[in-house]
């Protein structure tokens, strides 16, 4: 049996995947306490940590012998184009010296170079969250000297296009599709022949409010609120980005929960949670008018569109624009699997992080 190795780290767990072809052979989910991360200075530090539970996995299926690659989870880098990347000497630097911002994803490369340099094998990342294939339109931001960035949930944007456009005898290279991918943060991407031609970026302060962030504020107001708090730059990026959406207007992030409040009959709980539905409807709106209205389905994923209310309340305003498909929750396993796959078996070229990008 040949196998290929997924590591997806996250800042609070570290996830694994044993796969044969497509077929998941074995996984692990390791969580890891606020206790327990905190003996660590930072992400970079974590490294021999998570190596020596990876290891112990490795052991644990025996697959010394078996494995053929070993893929990671992409981090933040330099923008670059979508695809399968071979991790390199460059690739590394700029993750262990967190050139591009500090996250655990950072650390998917680092592991699985490390890893496969000890069993002779080929080491990639696939569709990081930086991919950037966004036209040149897309990226005017209104002022000079400030340029909108494509950053998003590609990798599962990518691979639930894929699947929707092939349960279609379709392919993704000759498609057009809006993604819209709903979890603690909200991406929306305007997919057109193989390409995330626009997003909006659910980081930075971009598009609809989400379970946790702001999404577009008024400016004017919110440069008052910046300067009246005399709040620092990273004060800022904390609560745009982890206490506003419904945090801020309902002390919750739980979708779940909001859920059972609208049930009870809270209306403000109904209000809000609406009122994101609506602001996602509209951005995929936008997306509409950057493909010219030809659209082949609008795709709704993430973890958010396991709730038939939001689902529902989505497509009201959307299904005229083109069919929608929900694929709740995400594949981020299986879509790293399936990029080392392609590049195994010569479907694709793996791609050189120092040639490309910005």
């Amino acid at each position: 049996m040949k196998a290929i190795l997924v590591i997806n780290p996250g800042s609070t767990s570290t996830k694994l995947a044993v796969f044969s072809g497509t077929e998941m052979i074995a996984e692990k989910t390791s969580r890891h306490s606020v206790e327990e991360m905190s003996q660590f200075d930072g992400v970079i530090s974590q490294i021999e940590f998570r190596k020596n539970m990876i290891e112990a996995f490795i052991n644990e299926h025996q697959l010394e012998s078996k494995l053929v690659a070993i893929v990671g989870r992409g981090g933040l880098l330099k923008p670059i184009p979508g695809g399968t990347y071979r991790v390199d000497e460059e690739m590394l630097e700029d993750l262990r010296t967190e050139k591009y911002n500090t996250h655990a994803s950072n650390l998917g490369g680092i592991l699985a170079y490390e890893l496969a340099e000890k069993f002779d094998i080929p080491s990639f990342i696939v569709d990081p969250v930086v991919v950037d294939e966004m036209n040149d339109l897309a990226r005017i931001s209104g002022l000079k000297g400030i340029n909108r960035r494509s950053v998003g949930h590609a990798l599962n944007q990518k691979a639930v296009a894929r699947r929707a456009v092939e349960s279609e005898n379709k392919e993704y290279d000759e498609s057009s599709l809006i993604v819209a991918h709903l979890g603690g943060g909200i991406s929306i991407g305007a997919h057109q022949n193989g390409k995330m031609v626009d997003v909006v970026n659910g980081l930075d302060g971009e598009g609809p409010y989400s379970p946790e962030r702001s999404g577009t504020l008024p400016l004017i107001n919110f440069a008052e609120l910046i300067t009246s708090n005399n709040m620092s730059i990273p004060e800022v990026k904390k609560m745009i980005a982890g206490n506003a959406g419904l945090k801020s207007y309902l002390g919750e992030t739980d979708l779940r929960e909001v859920e059972k409040r609208i049930e009870a009959g809270d209306s403000e709980a109904q209000y809000y949670l609406d009122g994101m539905c609506y602001q996602v409807a509209k951005n995929i709106g936008e997306m509409g008018a950057v493909l010219k209205g030809k659209v082949d389905y609008i795709v709704l994923t993430g973890g958010a569109i396991y709730s038939e209310y939001i689902l529902g309340k989505i497509s009201q305003y959307v299904e005229w624009i083109a069919p929608v498909k929900a694929f709740p929750g995400e594949v981020e396993m299986e879509a790293l699997n399936e990029g080392a796959l392609r590049v195994l078996n010569g479907e694709e070229i793996a791609l050189n992080y120092g040639e490309v990008g910005q």
